[in-house]
C-alpha cells in the first residue's frame, strides 16, 4: 500500500498558527519549524504527530504517522538539514472560514496577520483550485465587482470595453432600428451589439443581449 507523504513545512506552521490564535501575541512559526526539525531529525513520529492540527490528526493516526517516519527517516533527515539552513524562510498562513461558508485568507508579516484575500475581497490566488473557487463565490453572490476582479487584466479590460460600448449604443434607444415580431423584439446597438427583448404579460423585458 502506497502512503501519502508528510508534509512537514505544513505540519510546522500549522501548529505555529494553531497556538497564534490563542495568548496575547503572534508567535514566531521558525520556532515550530525548528522544532519539527529537530523532532524530523530524530525521527520522532510522536512529537511530529502532536505538532500536527487536530483537521490533520482526524486524516491521520499516530501510528500512520509512525509508519510514515520509520520508511522516510533519510528524507525526514535531509528536510530537517534544509530546515535549519540559514536562507530558509517560513511563511505562514491562516484561514478563516465564516459560519456562512465565507473564508479569508491572511499571511503572517512583521508579527501580525494581514488579509490578503476575503469573500468580497478577491485576492491574488496561488493556486488554479483558489482562483476557481474565488470564481464560484463571486458569481454565487451576484457580484459584479468581485467577478472583475478575479478575472484576468486583459479579460476585465475586454468585458469592460464591451460594457461600455453597449452603454454608449443605448444612450438614445428611441432612435435604434427595431424589428419587431409578435412579443419579441431584436434591436442593433450601434458597434455590433444586439438586444433581444420578450414581452410577457404585457411587459417587455430584456431576452438576451450581446
Amino acid at each position: 500500500m502506497t502512503r501519502a507523504p508528510l508534509a512537514p513545512a505544513s505540519l510546522a506552521v500549522f501548529a505555529a498558527l494553531a497556538s497564534a490564535c490563542v495568548g496575547s501575541g503572534v508567535p514566531d512559526p521558525k520556532a515550530a519549524a525548528d522544532a519539527y526539525a529537530r523532532a524530523a531529525a530524530k525521527g520522532d513520529a510522536d512529537a511530529i504527530y502532536s505538532m500536527m492540527t487536530s483537521r490533520a490528526q482526524a486524516s491521520r493516526s499516530r501510528d500512520d504517522v509512525r509508519a510514515i517516519v520509520k520508511d522516510e527517516r533519510a528524507e525526514l533527515s535531509d528536510e530537517a538539514k534544509g530546515l535549519g539552513a540559514k536562507d530558509a524562510r517560513v511563511e505562514a498562513t491562516a484561514r478563516l472560514r465564516f459560519a456562512d461558508g465565507e473564508e479569508a485568507a491572511l499571511d503572517l508579516a512583521n508579527g501580525a496577520f494581514a488579509v490578503t484575500s476575503a469573500g468580497a475581497l478577491p485576492g491574488g490566488a496561488r493556486t488554479p483550485e483558489e482562483a476557481l473557487d474565488q470564481l464560484r463565490r463571486v458569481l454565487a453572490r451576484r457580484s459584479y465587482a468581485g467577478l472583475m476582479r478575479v478575472l484576468s487584466p486583459a479579460t476585465r479590460a475586454s468585458i469592460e470595453q464591451d460594457l461600455r460600448a453597449l452603454v454608449t449604443g443605448l444612450d438614445h434607444p428611441e432612435t435604434l432600428p427595431l424589428t419587431l415580431a409578435g412579443d419579441a423584439a431584436t434591436i442593433a446597438v450601434p458597434g455590433g451589439h444586439h438586444v433581444r427583448l420578450k414581452r410577457e404579460n404585457g411587459v417587455w423585458r430584456v431576452d438576451d443581449f450581446d
